[in-house]
């Protein structure tokens, strides 16, 4: 067996991959939304009760900064401010119809460009590839420290 860092080596090369091919589905999509934004609504799509606090604690960053990209796209029609109902000094953050049909585009030509890449490999090594991840995935769950929300956009 290959010593863990060069397996790394391999999978980091491989995640390179990845992401290139997501982000390329990413940038064919009209009209076009700022990883940062996606990401935003991605969090919003995760957990219907996020407010901005909750938004800036999960991004990294401070209110005034997770303000600014709702202020954006609550611009673009991609997000709705309410007051919470249970406490009015709460907003709730909220997906528009947009937003939701902007996700499910963004979702669907990402499957749509990782299945013209898993179509170039041979079924075998697509059934090893499946399991390894969901290996990798179980191994990276149960990782001290692992948090959950640690999926981008």
């Amino acid at each position: 067996m290959e010593r863990a860092t060069e397996v790394a080596t391999t999978v980091e090369s491989s995640v390179e991959s990845l992401v290139a091919v997501l982000d390329r589905a990413r940038l064919a999509q009209h009209p076009a939304v700022p990883p940062a934004q996606l990401r935003v609504l991605t969090i919003v799509a995760g957990n219907r009760h996020t407010n901005m606090s909750r938004l800036a604690e999960t991004l990294g960053v401070v209110p005034s900064s997770a303000s600014r990209l709702c202020d954006r796209l609550e611009a673009t029609g991609l997000l709705r401010r309410v007051a919470d109902p249970r406490d009015r000094r709460e907003v709730r953050l909220l997906l528009t119809p947009a937003s939701r049909r902007v996700l499910a585009d963004l979702r669907e030509r990402r499957r749509e460009a990782l299945a013209d890449v898993l179509d170039r490999m041979p079924p075998e090594a697509q059934q090893e590839l499946v399991r390894a991840l969901r290996a990798f995935e179980t191994a990276a769950t149960d990782f001290p420290g692992s948090q959950d929300g640690l999926r981008t956009a």
